[in-house]
């Protein structure tokens, strides 16, 4: 088990240094300065330039990657241009937020898709398994910030349930305002979700232990509890896992629909006002929760299916 764990964090290094690479490299061949941007348009020449040495702008390309990669060795993320303050503070500030609003929505695509799964296989052909296919064709077919404003539009404005917007400072208050947001990112997962357990339980309800199960008289739901659910949770563990950067993009787009001061809006500052520090460091940040939930998922998936191998 410690040799597996060891070999899969040495294979996740690559990864998350290409991440590392193509952010770098993209954001500094995008059109625009960091500079002048901060400056203003009106600003002359030499308080661009004097600024463009004071961040180190002014090095060549490689030089400047080789920076970057010396101050990540040492932990450091550098200083926001934009927002003139350590990264990391920043970090500590906004990184909770979307954390939080991930895992609601993990946890309320699995409440979500459980029912509506297990309800299709019933009956495969019958009305509630044609009503399961409708929903997920229309939510898999619609943009999710289409999905929040509409959501907002009856939850937030017309019913008023939930706040249409915003981050309180109560902690009870920020849990409700979370839900419409959650409840967007975790449906744009959900269609996934559903098909994925069908399947499982499909194949389940046609398995040997099934037969055996029903042939000693046991119900449907007691077989439904013991022996489906728990055989399509592994392929549930499998798939949700492998949304996770479904999750973490959906964040990124909804916490700009409904005004959430997490990673994404800051994310999307950085982009906005050319914060190269910034970009970088939120890319490496996401890329780093996707390469620790995949490995964390692969570990889960073996301790729940005894035919899977750690060799």
């Amino acid at each position: 088990m410690l040799r597996w764990l060891v070999r899969r964090l040495l294979l996740a290094v690559p990864v998350v240094w290409g991440v590392v690479t193509i952010s770098f490299v993209l954001m500094h061949l995008s059109p625009g300065d960091p500079a002048r941007t901060a400056l203003g348009e009106k600003a002359d020449a030499a308080s661009v330039a004097a600024l463009r040495h004071q961040w180190g702008l002014d090095k060549s390309l490689p030089l400047q990657y080789l920076d970057y990669l010396g101050q990540l060795v040492h932990g450091d993320l550098g200083q926001s241009l934009y927002y003139h303050s350590s990264i990391t503070s920043l970090m500590w500030q906004r990184l909770p937020v979307t954390l939080v609003l991930i895992v609601f929505s993990a946890i309320l695509a699995v409440l979500i898709s459980v029912p509506l799964a297990s309800r299709s296989t019933t009956k495969p052909n019958g009305a509630a398994a044609l009503v399961v296919r409708l929903f997920n064709a229309v939510i898999q077919g619609s943009p999710t910030f289409f999905i929040g404003s509409m959501l907002i539009l009856f939850l937030g404005v017309r019913v008023a349930i939930f706040p249409a917007g915003g981050y309180p400072s109560s902690l009870g208050s920020r849990a409700w305002a979370l839900v419409l947001p959650a409840l967007t990112i975790a449906l744009s997962i959900v269609p996934l979700l559903v098909r994925g357990l069908r399947a499982a339980m499909i194949e389940s309800y046609s398995s040997e232990y099934v037969t055996f199960a029903r042939s000693k008289g046991l119900g449907t739901g007691p077989i439904r509890r013991r022996y489906v659910l728990r055989n399509a949770g592994i392929s549930g563990v499998s798939i949700l896992g492998i949304q996770v950067g479904a999750l973490a993009s959906g964040a990124l787009v909804i916490e700009q629909v409904f005004a959430i001061p997490g990673m994404g809006s800051m994310l999307m500052t950085g982009i906005l006002n050319r914060d190269y520090a910034l970009v970088q460091a939120c890319t490496l940040v996401f890329g780093l929760i996707v390469v620790v939930v995949y490995l964390v998922t692969d570990i889960v998936y073996a301790r729940l299916d005894p035919r899977a191998r750690l060799s």
